[in-house]
């Protein structure tokens, strides 16, 4: 068997059953990432819909979930976004005792570097924000920030010197692939299908409202559609006559060889495109900014990581002798105002989640537990209620471009 004929990495056990789907449902997700798993975990936690299937193309939580950089943080500047974003935040902290497993959140703290007097105005309005909306937020000098992470490098003589931080504690990191298989295992004890290698390739849509889903594996009934297909959201949502705001870009990421513990906490700027932690086992995970171009591309490009590199090395000068394991690529979907759309669509009993950018899976639990009460009741929770489909028409807006973990 070459390579390419492998399958999907091996979990520890066998923590769920991919069932043949079954003719018709009460609720259908289409997306088996993080935020499709944990809103089928909440609908049959929190509301006693038990009837639902999770379709996935590929193996679970193998897209995005399985690509991202893991970071957790709530520091977000607007109140809408720091709601939802802080809900999160207190599910995160009760996570692994909700799910009975275990997920490796590390609240090591998360810095946001300020580069420049513009920087270090943008990020005190956003620490005092912070405060305001109850987010745990400090302005640290650059003496502090070097108190914090010895290894960034805070001499006035760099190309971007580092005038200050913003500095969360409460944030961190957390295991992808543990989030992912313990919301799958919840799920699927309490009775929901998770259904694996089922592409959805057509959306039944009679009288204005959603009836089925056409898949790989067959047609499936479905009293409610709920879309979370991260940086597909946009072609799965034209299979109803569904046009969403959101463009499809690839963000790039890379692990070092594994390291002793050097790094104590997470660090991120927008000046250089860079943010970097270290995980559990010693790799460090470094991740860049979106790419230019529009693509559905999920590998690493080389022009991206050298420039990459470059500011991380500048950064951090005690990365130089680290080796490059590997590289890949995700796919972000994001909206003219860099914030995510969750709830209602135009067609009945079909829901949307999209537009995430690059803050999905810090947002995995709080949005899941959102989603799942908008599909239980037809209406959104007061949390998502901001982040309407609809708010791309009347104009109101929730700007999070200065927040967003990279610019894009």
């Amino acid at each position: 068997m070459s390579v390419h004929d492998a399958g999907p990495p091996e979990h520890p056990d066998r923590l769920w059953n991919s069932p043949e789907p079954a003719a018709s449902y009460d609720v259908v997700i289409v997306g088996g990432g993080g935020h499709g798993l944990a809103t089928a975990y909440y609908l049959a936690r929190d509301h006693g819909i038990t009837n639902v299937a999770v379709l996935e193309r590929g193996w679970l939580a193998g897209g995005n979930m399985a690509r991202n950089t893991t970071i957790i943080r709530s520091n977000y500047l607007l109140e809408e976004s720091a709601g939802i974003y802080e809900h999160a935040l207190k599910l995160w902290e009760g996570l692994e005792e909700d799910l009975g497993y275990p997920i490796l959140f590390s609240q090591r703290g998360v810095l946001n570097l300020a580069h420049s007097l513009q920087d270090v105005r943008e990020s005190v309005r956003r620490v005092n924000a912070n405060r305001l909306n109850g987010v745990d937020a400090e302005w640290l000098d650059p003496e502090e920030v070097r108190r914090v992470c010895p290894i960034v490098d805070v001499s006035p003589g760099v190309r971007y010197p580092v005038l200050g931080a913003t500095y969360q504690p409460r944030a961190g990191i957390a295991r992808h692939d543990n989030v992912a298989w313990g919301f799958a295992r919840a799920a699927a004890a309490m009775g929901v299908d998770l259904i694996e290698h089922c592409e959805v390739t057509g959306i039944e849509v009679t009288g204005g409202r959603v009836r089925a889903v056409r898949t790989t594996r067959g047609r499936i009934a479905a009293g409610r559609v709920a879309m979370c297909a991260a940086g597909h959201s946009s072609v799965v949502a034209r299979m109803a006559g569904l046009d969403l705001p959101v463009q499809s870009h690839p963000l790039q990421a890379l692990v070092s060889e594994l390291l002793e513990p050097v790094h104590p906490t997470v660090v991120m700027s927008n000046a250089v495109h860079v943010y970097v932690s270290q995980a559990h086992k010693g790799e460090l995970v470094m991740g860049a900014g979106i790419d230019a171009c529009n693509s559905y591309r999920q590998r690493g490009a080389f022009h991206v990581i050298e420039r990459q590199m470059a500011a991380a090395l500048e950064l951090f000068p005690v990365f130089a002798r680290a080796h490059v394991l590997r590289t890949w690529g995700g796919v972000v979907d994001v909206t003219p105002d860099a914030s995510p759309v969750v709830g209602l669509t135009p067609v009945e009993d079909l829901y949307v989640n999209c537009g995430w950018g690059t803050g999905g899976f810090k947002a995995t639990p709080g949005v899941g537990w959102c989603y799942a009460h908008t599909i239980a009741h037809g209406e959104p929770h007061p949390l998502n209620a901001p982040f309407s489909l609809e708010r791309f028409t009347t104009g109101a807006l929730v700007d999070e471009h200065g927040a967003a973990a990279v610019a894009h």
